[in-house]
């Protein structure tokens, strides 16, 4: 997926979340699209409310190839004013153009910290799939994320928070918020993401 459309999908999140039903149409056309395999819909359906449904779908569909998007798009027949509004929002980042590597409003002291466990929690609530291919690039292991997985089986939050510590633990003072921020820029995760975290 276009890294301006997972932006989109981003910003858009806790709205898409609160309006969306996935159950009817949306994740059966995605499925005979192809975008969706059964694993994903047992998945999604596996999650005990509607909200938590919709978040599972949004978690998943970054991470699908580059027709996902469009795809997401023609699935939303019943929910049109869905539609009208991330289509706005992709015109709008489209117009924004590309962010530069600065790391804009972030001091060089405050880059040199390590994160808290404060800002790893806010950090880890506006991560999804891609979390993993980020710890990567911080230099754990998919043995390091099986254990985070398999130690947090049922809050995806709790083994993004568990890889982050064990990254920190590990790297002592080279675990800084400036190898963190650079970690997810090669994540595509947008900037305003650590902003947030270090608010």
């Amino acid at each position: 997926m276009d890294p301006r459309d997972k932006q989109v999908l981003r910003s858009l999140r806790l709205e898409l979340g609160a309006e969306l039903l996935v159950e009817g149409l949306i994740i059966q056309y995605l499925y005979q699209e192809g975008i969706l395999t059964e694993n994903h819909i047992q998945e999604i359906r596996s999650q005990v409310t509607n909200h938590r449904k919709t978040m599972m779908l949004l978690d998943i569909l970054p991470t699908r190839g580059p027709k996902a998007f469009e795809t997401f798009l023609e699935s939303l027949q019943e929910f049109p004013w869905v539609r009208d509004k991330l289509e706005a929002k992709r015109n709008e980042v489209i117009l924004a153009g590309p962010s530069g590597d600065e790391t804009p409003g972030i001091s060089q002291r405050l880059l040199k910290n390590l994160p808290t466990d404060q800002q790893l929690s806010k950090l880890a609530r506006r991560l999804g799939p891609e979390w993993e291919h980020i710890v990567l690039h911080l230099g754990l292991t998919h043995n390091d994320i099986y254990c985070c997985k398999a130690n947090h089986p049922y809050n995806v939050q709790s083994q993004i928070v568990s890889a982050f510590i064990s990254w920190r633990q590990r790297f002592g003072d080279r675990a800084t918020i400036e190898s963190l921020y650079a970690a997810l820029k090669v994540g595509e995760v947008d900037s305003s993401v650590i902003q947030e975290m270090i608010q």
